[in-house]
């Protein structure tokens, strides 16, 4: 048995990787953006071990959930889930950029590590001297290349962790729309997968 975080898990793809993860015997931790969304997190994702609140939206919350997560113990595998797509950039940045950088840096390292990026990384450009002038200018295309940079540098930097990034296609969420033509199944199984399978072609790092 794993015992597996998840951002951004109180709907959509981060709830169906939760439940599928329940279902198959594991420990799940969820995570809300407040303390409503929190109950309805509980409410639909029977099982899991507990919820922590935080509003990846703001750096010092982020910070403060990275101290929530670590006071929990230890994981066997985090699943960087949470993202915003129609916002303003500081949101996406914020959110989409930062969030998983600064709790990849500071919650106690696991075994396994997936980030969900976008086939839409193709279209971003890195604009790294925006971080430090004009964060206006990064579209949700950059912050998700942005992803796919930080599990690339992870799995360099830390050859003992398996870090690998999940394009889940673009599935019938609330943020890909009910008009989503990609299988919303194929859209949660491989980072589940990716986080407690004992196959040799899941322990892989830098894919």
């Amino acid at each position: 048995m794993a015992r597996i975080f998840i951002t951004g898990s109180a709907d959509g793809l981060g709830q169906w990787a939760a439940k599928a993860l329940i279902a198959q015997g594991h420990q799940v931790v969820l995570h809300a953006r407040n303390e409503m969304r929190a109950e309805e997190a509980l409410d639909k994702a029977l099982g899991s071990e507990r919820v922590v609140t935080a509003d990846l939206g703001s750096i010092e919350e982020t910070k403060q959930l990275a101290d929530k997560v670590n006071a929990l113990g230890r994981f066997d595998a985090v699943i960087h889930n949470a993202g915003v797509y129609q916002d303003s950039t500081t949101a996406i940045f914020n959110v989409n950029t930062l969030a998983p950088y600064i709790l990849t840096c500071l919650v106690q390292r696991p075994e396994r590590l997936i980030y969900l990026s976008s086939g839409m990384h193709r279209d971003g450009c890195a604009k790294l001297e925006s971080f430090k002038t004009d964060i206006g200018r990064i579209t949700y295309s950059d912050s998700k290349l942005h992803v796919l940079m930080l599990c690339m540098a992870v799995a360099r930097k830390w050859p003992e962790v398996h870090a690998n990034a999940v394009d889940p296609g673009w599935v019938p969420t609330k943020m890909g729309g009910q008009g989503g033509p990609d299988d919303l199944q194929r859209g949660f199984e491989t980072q589940v997968w990716l986080a407690v399978s004992d196959d040799r072609r899941a322990k892989v790092s830098g894919r």
